[in-house]
């Protein structure tokens, strides 16, 4: 099973998502993340993920032109722009949206701007989590 997330810049939510569905899942799907532009991955990103014992450091930002010729069986988008933006992927891919609030955007404090990724990076978790147990692991034989 292939699941492709799509962000703006492919830099935060994308690869936080990234980084959940491969933990969830574990090896029944592959997971890939790009964005409509790309920013590099966010260094808080990788930050707050290392709060959970996830390693994303070695994640790329990718464009999604790179996966045009993939197969997806799951296409999840995580922002509006991204959404919008999303070119028409041949096949029998479901797309799925959620717009997740983006904390690379906020400003202040160290702890004001720590707080506005953890609540982020705790709402993707949670949609992560369930999405891979209602489409891949119900798929995946017992």
């Amino acid at each position: 099973m292939n699941v492709l997330v799509l962000c703006t810049g492919n830099s935060c939510r994308s690869q936080m998502a990234e980084g959940y569905l491969k933990f969830f899942a574990k090896k029944n799907a592959t997971i890939y993340s790009a964005g409509v532009e790309t920013h590099g991955v966010n260094p808080r990103a990788i930050a707050i993920m290392k709060e959970e014992e996830i390693d994303i450091s070695e994640h790329t930002s990718n464009n999604l032109d790179e996966y045009l010729d993939i197969s997806f069986d799951y296409i999840i988008t995580v922002c509006d722009n991204a959404k919008e933006r999303c070119p028409f992927f041949p096949g029998k891919a479901e797309r799925l949206h959620y717009n997740f609030f983006d904390p690379s955007k906020v400003e202040g404090t160290e702890e004001e701007i720590h707080a506005a990724f953890t609540k982020t990076r705790n709402q993707i978790k949670e949609y992560c989590k369930d999405f891979i147990e209602k489409t891949i692991v119900k798929s995946v034989p017992q």
